[in-house]
């Protein structure tokens, strides 16, 4: 069967109320996908098929305190903690970044592939990062990167909505975010993860600091294998020593020299046919590059891009040329604003 058979079956059960049919007709599309290497849309299937069983057994009325009442409040508590449930089809060689983080990446990703061969030697999982590193230097990246090459669903932490100033709702909510990402053997995505030394640093109520990271520590230790935590910081140092060490792998992602900014640019035009109009002047630009983020390059490359058109449109004509004056001057404009900020 092909997958449109596949969706017009599960059409006609869902139009016909025929609750069993449809869910098998659901649980083969996903199979399928699996096979035809569509995994991205069959995990997302599977998050959905999901989240509707959960909502159809909370579904209807329920008696305060009951089992069903219990398992709802959970779930809008949920919906809260999350910011998204996403795939990813970003991989390495969408990446730029040293040699050393790219070697250790892979040996991550490999660990998770080889799975089964380490459980039969009963070796242990590696299965949380840290990666930190300046603003726009690809921490973000570096995430959905992981998540595309090990095909697994990541829940993006709302850390908002986690931390509380309510004694003990932070740990109970953290507690709530590993609960769920473990039964669907996930990535937990958490940024800015600062902030969470920051309460053991800042918050007046000791016992509620040392609880938090007691919290973290524990579901650390006990995290099931195939679940994997990814945290993001710009400020390591804030974060408790103890923390730190409990990641299996702590990666810092720099800024890039003149070879990273030669490689982000022919992998931002890689897949268009865009090309400068003078291309003396790059390494000129190149170099006025140093000190910018990958993020802040990439930005005003395709900034200069769309501007490049727009001005060729009023000249009632289309090339794929991009102007490079008008990318050294936002390039002049970014080192600038990062002048009067220090």
């Amino acid at each position: 069967m092909s997958q449109s058979d596949y969706i017009k079956d599960i059409a006609k059960y869902g139009l016909e109320n025929d609750y069993e049919k449809l869910l098998q007709a659901l649980n083969e599309l996903i199979d399928h996908s699996k096979k035809t290497k569509k995994i991205n849309f069959a995990i997302q299937l599977q998050s959905i098929l999901r989240d509707s069983i959960r909502q159809q057994q909370t579904s209807g009325l329920s008696i305060v305190g009951s089992p069903k009442h219990i398992l709802k409040e959970e779930d809008k508590e949920m919906s809260e903690l999350i910011l998204e449930k996403l795939t990813s089809d970003y991989r390495l060689k969408d990446l730029v970044c040293t040699d050393n983080v790219l070697t250790e990446l892979q040996y991550f990703i490999k660990e998770h592939q080889s799975i089964d061969v380490l459980n039969k030697f009963e070796l242990p999982i590696s299965n949380k990062v840290l990666f930190y590193g300046p603003s726009g230097c690809g921490k973000t990246l570096a995430a959905y990167v992981l998540a595309g090459e090990l095909e697994k669903l990541m829940i993006v932490v709302n850390l908002g909505a986690i931390v509380s100033s309510r004694l003990g709702e932070t740990s109970k909510n953290l507690a709530k975010i590993f609960k769920r990402a473990a039964s669907e053997k996930a990535i937990i995505f958490i940024d800015e993860f600062d902030s969470l030394g920051k309460i053991r640093d800042y918050s007046q109520d000791h016992g509620e600091m040392k609880r938090v990271v007691n919290t973290i520590l524990q579901l650390f230790d006990y995290m099931p294998k195939e679940c994997i935590v990814i945290a993001a910081t710009n400020q390591i140092n804030m974060i408790d020593n103890a923390l730190c060490r409990r990641f299996d792998l702590v990666l810092g992602l720099e800024k890039p020299d003149e070879k990273h900014i030669r490689e982000l640019i022919d992998k931002t035009l890689l897949s268009t046919n865009f090309a400068f109009d003078n291309k003396k002047v790059i390494n000129t630009i190149i170099k006025k590059c140093a000190g910018l983020s990958y993020y802040t390059i990439q930005k005003t490359l395709i900034t200069a891009i769309k501007r490049s058109l727009f001005e060729k449109i009023e000249n009632k004509s289309i090339s794929m040329k991009i102007n490079t004056q008008i990318w050294k001057e936002l390039i002049d404009q970014e080192q600038s604003n990062i002048s009067k900020q220090i």
